[in-house]
C-alpha cells in the first residue's frame, strides 16, 4: 500500500494479472477477493467455487481467496488439485454456484499469477462485474480484508466434466476412428486431463502425453501453444506421425495444433476447421470473431450462409454475445474458442476432441480439410504477429497516437480504411491488414498482419516494425 492510499490493481482483457511478489501478493490477492465477495454478496450471491493452475503458490494463493470469501459468509468450495478453467467453469454451472475464481495467468511467463472471475453460466465475466470489483477493490485496504481460518470443502469435478463432454461429441464417430493423438499440456493445468477422458471411453484412438508433468516454469517455454513455443513438440510430431498433436496453455482454454509432419497448423486454421465441422454436423448460429482473426473466417461463414459478429479482443465480449443465444462458434486468435451446446467458455480439452471427431466424419487430415476451406472461401491464408516488449505502456500509446490521423498509405501500401475496434487496424490493398494493439495484461505492443502469402506478411510486418522502432525513438 503506498502513501496515497491502497496499491492499484489493474483488470485488463480477462481479470488481473501481476508478477509474482511484485503486486501478485498474499495481501493484494485478499484485496481481490474481498472486492469479489462485496460484489457477489451485493448482487445476492451466497455460493462460489474457486480453482487453480500449476503456476508457483497456485494452491495457497487459492486458499487466500477462498479464506476471504468464507470470511464474508458465502459458501464456497475450493478445487482438490489443479484444474483446467474449463473444469472450473463447468463446475459453477454444474454445481449452480454463483461464481467462480481461477487463480492463473494462462498464456503468460511463469513469473506471472492471475485472477479471473467467472459468472454463474459458466463462463469468463461480464466487463460490468470486473468493473464493479475493480472499482470495489481501488478502495480496499489490507486492514478492511475480512479473513478468517475457516474449513473449506474441497470439490473433484473431472467425472462430472467428462460425462458432460461425452455427451457434446459424436462417440460412435470417435469408437470407428484410430491412430494416434498426442497432447502436449506444456506442463500447464490441462495435464492428464485429455488422457483422463480417453481412458472412461472405448475408442480405439491412443491419446499420448507429451509435458504432462506439471510444472510452474512449463518446462522452459511460456505457456502459450504458438509455434515459438512448439518446437519440441514438433519434433516429437513429426518423429510419430500421429493424426495431430494438440498443445493446451497454462490453463487449458486454449490450443494449437502441430501436424504429422510437423508444422504448426494456427489459431484461424483450427477455428475454420471447427466451424465447418460443426456446420457439417447440422449446428446453425452466428459465428462470433476478435478483431484479430482472419478473415477466412467471415468469408466460410458467408460461403456456409451464416451471419458474423466482430468483437474487441477479450473472450469476454464473446461471451457477451454468447449470452444473447443463436452463436454456433466463438474464437479468438490466441487459441480460445466456444462452441455451441457447451458452457460460455474457450475450452482446449474439448475443442482437440471436436477436432478428433472432425478427421473421424469426414475421414480427411486436418491440413486437407483446410485447403478445401481455402478453395471454397478463394482466400490463401497467411498470418503473423510480433509482440514488442515495452518498458512501459507509454510507448504502446505513443506508437498508437501516432495512427491517430488515418494514413494514406503505410508500409508501401495504400490504406482502404481504418477500424478503431480495439487498436488500430489498417485495411490495406490486395487485401491484407495491419493491426496495432496494446496487450490488455502486460507492457506488450503487439503487431498483426494478414496477407495473401507468407512472404507479403514478412514483408509487412518488417515495415510495421521499422516504422514503429522511429515511433519509439523519436
Amino acid at each position: 500500500m503506498g502513501n496515497n492510499g491502497p496499491e492499484p490493481l489493474v483488470f485488463g482483457t480477462d481479470g488481473w494479472r501481476d508478477l509474482i511478489a511484485g503486486r501478485f501478493t498474499f495481501s493484494n490477492v485478499a484485496r481481490a477477493a474481498q472486492g469479489y465477495a462485496d460484489a457477489l454478496l451485493a448482487a445476492g450471491g451466497r455460493t462460489v467455487l474457486v480453482g487453480h493452475d500449476t503456476r508457483f503458490l497456485g494452491p495457497e494463493f487459492a486458499g487466500t481467496v477462498a479464506s476471504v470469501l468464507a470470511a464474508n459468509g458465502l459458501d464456497v468450495r475450493l478445487s482438490s488439485s489443479f484444474l483446467p478453467t474449463p473444469a472450473l467453469s463447468f463446475a459453477v454451472q454444474h454445481y449452480g454456484a454463483d461464481g467462480g475464481v481461477m487463480l492463473t495467468a494462462s498464456h503468460n511467463p511463469h513469473g506471472w499469477q492471475g485472477f479471473k472471475l467467472k459468472g454463474s453460466y459458466g463462463g469468463s465475466a461480464t466487463d460490468a462485474l470486473y468493473g464493479d470489483v475493480a472499482a470495489r477493490v481501488a478502495e480496499i485496504r489490507t486492514e478492511d480484508v475480512k479473513q478468517a481460518e475457516t474449513e473449506v470443502a474441497t470439490f473433484d469435478i473431472a467425472a462430472a466434466y467428462f460425462s458432460w463432454l461425452n455427451n457434446r461429441l459424436d462417440l460412435a464417430a470417435l469408437e470407428e476412428a484410430s491412430g494416434l493423438v498426442i497432447h502436449d499440456a506444456m506442463g500447464g493445468a490441462a495435464a492428464g486431463w485429455l488422457a483422463g477422458w480417453a481412458r472412461q471411453t472405448r475408442i480405439p484412438v491412443t491419446i499420448a502425453e507429451f509435458r504432462d508433468r506439471p510444472d510452474p516454469y512449463f518446462h522452459g517455454v511460456n505457456p502459450e501453444p504458438i509455434a515459438e513455443n512448439l518446437q519440441e513438440a514438433m519434433e516429437v510430431a513429426w518423429e510419430n506421425g500421429p493424426l495431430f498433436l494438440t498443445a493446451t496453455d497454462g490453463d487449458g482454454d486454449r490450443l494449437g495444433v502441430v501436424l504429422p509432419d510437423g508444422s504448426f497448423f494456427n489459431s484461424h486454421q483450427i477455428f475454420a476447421v471447427l466451424l465447418r465441422h460443426l456446420h457439417g454436423r447440422g449446428l446453425r448460429g452466428r459465428v462470433i470473431k476478435t478483431v484479430t482473426v482472419s478473415r477466412i473466417i467471415e468469408r466460410l461463414a458467408a460461403h456456409l450462409g451464416l451471419e458474423t459478429t466482430e468483437t474487441p479482443v477479450g473472450f469476454k465480449h464473446i461471451v457477451t454475445e454468447m449470452l444473447k443465444g443463436d452463436v454456433l462458434i466463438g474464437g479468438e486468435e490466441s487459441g480460445g474458442i466456444g462452441t455451441a451446446g457447451h458452457i460460455p467458455e474457450r475450452d482446449g480439452i474439448l475443442n482437440s476432441l471436436l477436432l478428433l471427431e472432425a478427421v473421424a466424419l469426414s475421414g480427411k487430415s486436418l491440413a486437407e480439410q483446410f485447403r478445401e476451406i481455402e478453395e471454397e472461401t478463394g482466400w490463401s491464408h497467411a498470418y503473423g504477429r510480433k509482440d514488442l516488449r515495452l518498458e512501459d505502456d507509454r510507448q504502446s500509446r505513443a506508437v498508437l497516437q501516432a495512427l491517430a490521423a488515418d494514413p494514406a498509405r503505410f508500409a508501401g501500401r495504400a490504406v482502404t480504411s481504418v477500424e478503431r475496434r480495439d487498436g488500430v487496424k489498417l485495411n490495406l490493398d490486395g487485401g491484407a491488414w495491419l493491426l496495432f494493439r496494446g496487450s490488455g495484461t502486460e507492457p506488450v505492443l503487439r503487431v498483426y498482419c494478414e496477407a495473401q502469402t507468407e512472404e507479403e506478411v514478412a514483408e509487412l510486418l518488417d515495415g510495421a516494425l521499422t516504422w514503429t522502432a522511429g515511433v519509439q525513438s523519436a
